[in-house]
């Protein structure tokens, strides 16, 4: 069972040993979150932090101006943790420092739980390709503020910034390895954004990865997770009418795994809702025994 972690009215965190995260966070008002160069090295300084307080590995990062995004590893878990350090300190610093009271960030940060193996480079470099993409620099490396220099070995790399993983395909020693890695980020300039595979806002992974996490149990009230989210973390529609023989049944625990709305399950079964209502009733007044 996976554990979560869960807020009123909060995006579902997944929150395990060694997961990979696709981290975004952005101005509130779509207002700059670093106005100064001092700004940005004072978020670095406390991204270290939390890096060394919280045990996180930053595989890739990219500073913008309303926002910025990390691929964060959480080897101990954590992660809500280590961002409301980040973001909380962060926020504080931010209006001392311009007179400003209020909100800094837009809302919480959003947090995409990643497969590893099969997204890590194409993450990496869709993050630090972001300044080309948004027509401020013509070329990563002349952007300051992401981790490529360092990754290609132009800048000091910190200790919270570990792109090994990133380059483990690219070579078998460091120098091809960054070489290769160039390559691939060139190439990668007109390709789509992998996160347009994003399942429900949650999860970015194969079948196989996304399958570990559905139908997990799930503590508290699933109410209180974003509906888009919520489908995510249930079985898909068919699994129900499969997994229990009466069709009442299937559609009653169907829509009391909160996943699915009634006129949903009945377009599925290609009932009437009032059908759906009347299985639930009937499930709820007289449940089948175990």
């Amino acid at each position: 069972m996976w554990p979560y972690t869960r807020h009123m009215n909060r995006p579902l965190r997944i929150e395990y040993s060694g997961a990979l995260y696709h981290v975004t966070a952005r101005g509130d008002r779509q207002d700059s979150i670093y106005r100064s160069d001092s700004n940005r090295l004072v978020w670095l300084s406390l991204l270290g932090q939390a890096c060394a307080r919280f045990n996180f590995i930053v595989r890739a990062y990219c500073q913008m101006t309303n926002h910025y995004h990390l691929l964060l590893e959480t080897p101990d878990g954590g992660l809500a943790r280590g961002m409301r350090y980040l973001n909380g300190n962060y926020s504080q610093y931010f209006n001392r420092q311009h007179d400003l009271v209020g909100h800094v960030y837009q809302g919480r940060y959003t947090g995409i739980l990643c497969q590893s193996d099969r997204y890590i480079q194409a993450l990496a470099r869709y993050i630090e390709l972001n300044p080309v993409r948004a027509g401020i620099t013509s070329h990563p490396e002349k952007w300051l503020w992401s981790s490529y220099r360092a990754t290609i070995g132009l800048a000091d790399t910190p200790a919270w910034l570990q792109p090994d993983l990133v380059l483990a395909q690219f070579g078998s020693n460091l120098a091809e390895a960054r070489q290769g890695y160039q390559e691939f980020v060139r190439a990668g300039i007109r390709e789509p954004s992998p996160l347009r595979s994003v399942r429900n806002q949650l999860l970015l992974g194969d079948e196989s990865f996304c399958q570990r996490i559905i139908g997990s149990d799930v503590p508290g009230d699933l109410a209180e997770i974003k509906r888009e989210q919520r489908s995510a973390i249930v079985h898909p529609l068919h699994e129900y009418f499969k997994r229990y023989r009466n069709p009442k049944e299937a559609m009653a625990r169907a829509y009391l795994s909160q996943g699915y709305s009634m006129p949903e399950i009945a377009r599925f079964a290609r009932v009437s809702v009032k059908t759906v209502s009347r299985a639930l009733e009937s499930f709820l007044s007289e449940p089948p025994t175990p």
